[in-house]
């Protein structure tokens, strides 16, 4: 996952040249940056991006602690004590000497206008906590090969920000510019506060970038945070690709909140093992409970997801521990061991490897590298627009990045992939609600704003348990149950006569389009391919065969909690029940409507099999300005 923090003038640039930059710990006071990270056995921070040769730095090189302090604190040009000098002995005045060291605006104008400057934004890289688990515990080449994966899946979204998303502005806003070099210093984390496992890096991209003139202006900060979601599943997939196709694992969704996404973790690792090192959680959780008590006596009500989210950060600043002394990587996994031990045995620790290889070869033997576009398209599609109504390329991306997580379960996948899916959720299943206007700048694709034509999920409610009062089914939960209609299109395809294998239309709308459609993801670049049946079987048929295979992703013996199934995404034996009873219900009924007599219509009544239900792609209507790119 990403997060996001903002670096601003004052004491946020010394908090990271003191703290960040010294494995979030307490440097001694005087003591330099270098010798305070050798004596402690930490790793230097380096240099990224493709706006270093600018600046007169190289990709790897050591971020010294004044570099840090000039860019980070004050907006200046790394060696800008150097060029400082070179302007005052050629006879510059002091004023004009410094401000020709200044990349871009000034901060002190800035701060003339009762603004605060932003000079950098702090991207935080975390893996999973299986994953965690796995780095702290697992064997050096393990630990190698995760740290591999974590360093090329840092690079991969910090090049995708770059090619996609960074842009310079200026003019207030009204011009603007692709941007794609950027300049980012790294520096790597071990533990958490508490001591436990918790690899990530801080990456601080400089909010700084070059035009071709050889200008200095400030990035479109907004549009770096509005795809961080995106560029943390990025992150997220590109890791967790690699890795398992290097060690031959597989994925796992493991239930962190109950309501809210499952997190793709690798198979095998021990869920006492992920309780031990997510000290952090108990510690939230249990401050949560307290501070919902009191939202709860003064708002007479239950918060929101909104409000969840907020609670839960002030839990978490609550909840925050002192800094601590930093140690070397070697004697925190010496201790992690110890520790690991001593709480589950020697044998639940040194055979966590094969355990997570066992797991990942049941898993991988069912699941094969393939992915049916059309149907991603439509679960995407139905999955962003219940969850947001109205949204953007970027959600969809990271929708369909989800996706792919969660159907090919580590599996390696054509380069590309997402994008496609996203795209064709979009022109298949989106409609544009940005309208350009006359005199106006045309927004870029990726500004433009879609919703769906899908039905609306009704709201209903979860009943508690613990003593717990009944909950309202979140967004994402709706969004599920919603994929129902989905599965029951699927269902009927397979109980279709044969006789429409001879070329016939299908009886039943079909998750993979009609049969005629010359865009029909048998001539997609990532279609799913089956060399063992029938090539004249019906869109229907083909989705049925589909179908079987992406819940092949999901065998029994690995199911914890919510799956790709819909009919299986509560996590409670009862909560199940429950779902099942709703269904038959709701299928009694519509087989009760379907049977009666049907009234007779106008000559200019819309025709009900023109009416297309949740799944179906519409053929000429609901589909955004990409349709034809």
């Amino acid at each position: 996952m990403v997060s996001v923090a903002k670096v601003q003038p004052g004491n946020a640039w010394r908090y990271y040249t003191r703290g960040v930059a010294f494995g979030d710990g307490r440097r001694p006071a005087r003591t330099p940056m270098k010798d305070a990270q050798e004596e402690a056995g930490l790793p230097p921070g380096i240099w990224m991006g493709r706006g270093l040769p600018a600046l007169g730095l190289t990709a790897g090189s050591v971020v010294t602690e004044r570099q840090a302090e000039l860019m980070f604190g004050e907006g200046r040009h790394p060696d800008a004590d150097r060029m400082e000098r070179d302007l005052l002995d050629d006879g510059a005045d002091p004023e004009t000497a410094r401000l020709t060291t200044v990349l871009g605006q000034p901060v002190e104008e800035t701060e003339k206008r009762k603004q605060i400057p932003l000079l950098a934004l702090d991207f935080v890289f975390r893996p999973q906590a299986s994953l965690v688990v796995l780095w702290a515990l697992g064997d050096d080449h393990t630990r190698r090969v995760i740290e591999r994966a974590h360093e090329r899946a840092i690079a991969t979204v910090l090049r995708w920000l770059e090619d996609e998303v960074a842009e310079t502005r200026w003019a207030s806003g009204r011009k603007r510019a692709k941007a794609p070099a950027l300049v980012v210093a790294r520096w790597r984390h071990f533990d958490n506060r508490d001591g436990f496992p918790l690899l990530h890096d801080h990456c601080l991209i400089l909010n700084r970038v070059q035009r071709p003139d050889g200008s200095w202006y400030a990035l479109d900060t907004r549009r770096l945070l509005q795809h961080v979601v995106a560029a943390g599943t990025l992150y997220t997939l590109t890791m967790t690709t690699e890795l398992c196709e290097e060690l031959g694992l597989a994925t796992v969704p493991r239930e962190v909140t109950p309501g809210l996404r499952p997190v793709m973790e690798i198979a095998g690792v021990d869920s006492e093992l992920i309780h031990w090192s997510a000290t952090r959680r108990e510690q939230i959780e249990a401050a949560l409970e307290g501070i919902t008590e009191k939202y709860v006596a003064k708002h007479k009500r239950l918060p929101g997801e909104r409000g969840r989210h907020g609670l839960g950060w002030w839990a978490a600043q609550d909840t925050r521990r002192e800094k601590k002394t930093p140690k070397p990587l070697e004697q925190l996994r010496a201790w992690w061991r110890v520790s690991a031990i001593l709480s589950f045995g020697q044998k639940m620790v040194d055979g966590l490897l094969e355990r997570c290889r066992a797991a990942g070869a049941a898993i991988r033997k069912r699941v094969g590298p393939l992915v049916d576009t059309a149907l991603a398209a439509v679960d995407v599609a139905a999955v962003v627009y219940t969850v947001r109504r109205t949204f953007a390329r970027r959600h969809v991306l990271a929708e369909a990045r989800r996706h792919l997580m969660e159907t090919l379960r580590g599996r390696a996948f054509p380069p590309g992939l997402d994008d496609y899916i996203a795209d064709r959720a979009l022109s298949r299943h989106g409609r544009q609600l940005t309208v350009p206007q006359e005199g106006r700048r045309t927004p870029p694709p990726d500004q433009l704003t879609y919703t769906a034509d899908f039905p609306w999920p009704a709201r209903w409610w979860i009943a508690g348990t613990d003593g717990k009062p009944p909950r309202a089914a979140t967004r994402y939960e709706r969004a599920r149950v919603a994929s129902l209609a989905l599965q029951n299109a699927i269902r009927t395809a397979r109980a279709a006569p044969a006789a429409v294998r001879d070329g016939a239309p299908a009886a039943t709308a079909s998750a993979t389009g009609r049969a005629d459609d010359h865009n029909h993801d048998q001539a997609a670049p990532h279609a799913v391919v089956h060399p063992d049946r029938d090539a004249a079987f019906t869109p229907g048929q083909r989705a049925a065969a589909v179908h079987a295979h992406q819940q092949a992703a999901m065998p029994e013996e690995y199911l914890e909690g919510r799956t790709t199934d819909p009919a299986t995404w509560l996590h409670t034996p009862e909560n199940l029940d429950r779902l099942a009873a709703v269904t038959r219900e709701a299928n009694a009924r519509r087989r009760a409507i379907a049977g009666r007599p049907k009234p007779e219509q106008p000559t200019d009544a819309v025709n009900p099999a023109d009416q297309q239900q949740h799944h179906t792609p519409r053929p000429d209507q609901g589909r955004g300005a990409g349709r034809d790119r």
